[in-house]
């Protein structure tokens, strides 16, 4: 296998069909074999009712709640050398499968590749704060990857990791719950290989977050864990909110 999905999955009975539906779209228009692996993170919907369903789709259990814990589970049920994590509720568009594999294959001392994601259901404006904090933010990432090398950058439910490079890593770190996951990951591969992030890899996903909990407010609480992981090696923020679209429920 060249290339395994990961997609953690807690109580996404709404959404997790699209997003499965669209890996398969793609897998097959790429002519790759491909694992497909949804972890089922302690839900108490129809979530792994739906995943069943579906040909070709890997169902694992992972009763211990939280991100960190549900990616370790799938990345321990897969095989394939590169791991694309995304997350049950993004659509894969067209080319995705192709531009990881042509750019894992030009550079071989890349252990990690990530872009953006596009907000299908925030409105223009939103849409257009979020372009600007990307655009904020991908200055930060050559700042830190090319002048200061203290790490790079990863986009949350859109990168791909390279196993032999994650192992030697260390893998997953549970101790962190949510916020500050991504660059835990992208500090720690950097120091073993090419962490890049790209605008041409986007990712359609949905903006139920910000709108939640506001654009500027979320844009604060990534910044703020983004520089603490990075410089002092943890987030500042341990408590999250699980938004869905019938249920809110705080974590601590």
């Amino acid at each position: 296998m060249q290339l395994a999905f990961v997609i953690p999955a807690f109580n996404e009975e709404e959404l997790i069909g699209k997003s499965i539906e669209s890996v398969l779209k793609q897998v097959k228009k790429s002519n790759i074999e491909a694992e497909i692996v949804v972890v089922d993170n302690a839900s108490t919907d129809r979530t792994a009712q739906i995943v069943k369903s579906y040909e070709g789709v890997k169902l694992v259990k992972e009763k211990q709640k939280g991100l960190v814990y549900a990616r370790r589970a799938g990345f321990n049920a897969t095989k394939a050398e590169l791991i694309a994590n995304i997350d049950a509720d993004t659509i894969l568009p067209d080319g995705w499968i192709e531009k990881v594999l042509r750019e894992f294959g030009e550079n071989k001392n890349l252990v990690a590749l990530s872009g953006p994601y596009i907000y299908y259901d925030l409105s223009l404006w939103n849409r257009f704060l979020v372009r600007g904090f990307y655009v904020l933010a991908y200055i930060s990432y050559l700042l830190n990857r090319f002048v200061f090398r203290i790490g790079s950058m990863i986009q949350g439910g859109n990168f791909v990791i390279k196993r032999s490079a994650w192992i030697k890593a260390g893998g997953y770190d549970t101790s962190i719950s949510f916020y500050g996951e991504d660059t835990d990951i992208a500090v720690r591969l950097s120091k073993i290989g090419a962490v890049k992030w790209t605008f041409k890899l986007p990712m359609f996903t949905s903006g139920r977050r910000l709108q939640h909990e506001g654009v500027f407010s979320t844009a604060g609480k990534y910044v703020l864990n983004y520089i603490s992981v990075t410089l002092l090696g943890r987030p500042v923020t341990k408590d999250y909110t699980d938004v869905r679209p019938n249920q809110k429920l705080k974590v601590k």
